[in-house]
């Protein structure tokens, strides 16, 4: 097996596997077992490649599930108006509020990931706030 292109989780599946496979057999030619050799072959060509079929099977499984991180926050407005998650005046309105935004991270933020519009309510509070320090200032 080649270290190249390997994930942590496969190098350290292989690792447990072939000190189980090696434990097993040593173990057995200790105990005097005439036969303990078999457990190599068996061991190697059939245990190992099927805890490494596994342990890709699983990586790429989890791999289909995780969300993207990179998504369009326009594109989830726009999916989430195909689904009718929002109505007219919802998207329009927090179309608007996307399209001003200045990067990907504020819109997220003023989006909200499931809806609410927290976010955005909580910065207009602050920069209320503060415009109304300014103003108790002068």
């Amino acid at each position: 097996m080649s270290d190249e292109g390997e994930t942590p989780l496969e190098q350290i599946a292989a690792g447990v596997t072939i000190g189980a496979i090696l434990a097993v057999a040593f173990g057995l030619l200790a105990l005097g077992v005439s036969w303990f050799w078999i457990v190599f072959p068996i061991g190697f060509a059939g245990v190992l490649p099927a805890v490494m079929g596994l342990v890709k099977l699983y990586e790429r499984r989890q791999e289909q599930e995780a969300p993207e991180e990179d998504e369009d926050p326009l594109e989830a407005l726009r999916e989430r108006y195909a689904r009718g998650e929002l109505s007219d005046a919802e998207f329009e309105r927090k179309l608007d509020r996307l399209l001003e935004t200045e990067s990907p991270a504020d819109a997220r933020r003023f989006e909200g990931l499931n809806g609410d519009e927290k976010g955005f309510e909580d910065e207009r509070d602050s920069t209320e706030s503060t415009e109304e320090l300014d103003k108790n200032l002068e």
